[in-house]
């Protein structure tokens, strides 16, 4: 992917901020949007590129803290860049504990937010990356029976066939076929890359 392929949304009440802060990220080849307001953001928030937002702390209505609270409870995970004149350790503080990218008090270096965008986008683009793959692995283990996933956990626990067999109750050739089938439906050979993905999906909201 190229930086056109990626999405820089700059919300910010000022208008001559919006178009000098445009101009600056549509030179290193971005795709920008901007947006006068968090609410306005808020309207068209879904976002299908990889991508950051560089976005004033303080605003009218909505404040940037406020949009950053409202994506993490509606479950967005996209890099915030906060930029502000008025900043304070505190609200950075609180920023950047909050998931925070960057925080960049005016007057800033134009490379400086540059760098800042790269490093966000990269940062979105490796986690979209692991949430595709995650999504895949989940449809793989979807397809499983309830037998097989009793068997695919105690292949992974480093248990030998015939001791599956003997805990299930059931033949060691029966477990072969189940296997057998397991690791077709999961698209692997290998037992290590099996118990790497069950590693993955290992987490109570990764299973269904």
């Amino acid at each position: 992917m190229t930086e056109a392929d990626s999405i820089v949304i700059v919300v910010d009440d000022d208008p001559s901020f919006r178009r000098s802060t445009e101009r600056l990220i549509r030179s290193a080849g971005y795709t920008v949007q901007t947006y006068p307001s968090a609410a306005e953001f808020l309207k068209n928030k879904h976002i299908d590129a990889p991508a950051c937002v560089v976005l004033d702390v303080r605003m009218p209505g909505l404040s940037g803290l406020d949009l950053q609270r409202r994506l993490a409870t509606a479950g967005i995970e996209i890099p915030i860049i906060f930029i502000t004149g008025h900043g304070d350790i505190p609200m950075s503080v609180q920023a950047i504990k909050a998931g925070a990218a960057e925080f960049l008090t005016k007057p800033f270096h134009e490379q400086d937010l540059l760098d800042a965008i790269r490093q966000a986008i990269e940062r979105d683009r490796a986690t979209r990356q692991r949430q595709a793959r995650l999504a895949e692995l989940r449809g793989h283990y979807d397809l499983l029976t309830p037998r097989e996933r009793e068997v695919l956990a105690l292949v992974v626990s480093g248990m030998l066939n015939k001791q599956i067999a003997a805990q299930l109750g059931t033949t060691e050739k029966t477990i072969k076929f189940h296997r057998s089938h397991l690791m077709h439906k999961m698209q692997t050979q290998s037992v290590a890359d099996l118990v790497r993905m069950d590693g993955q999906l290992e987490a109570p909201s990764h299973r269904k």
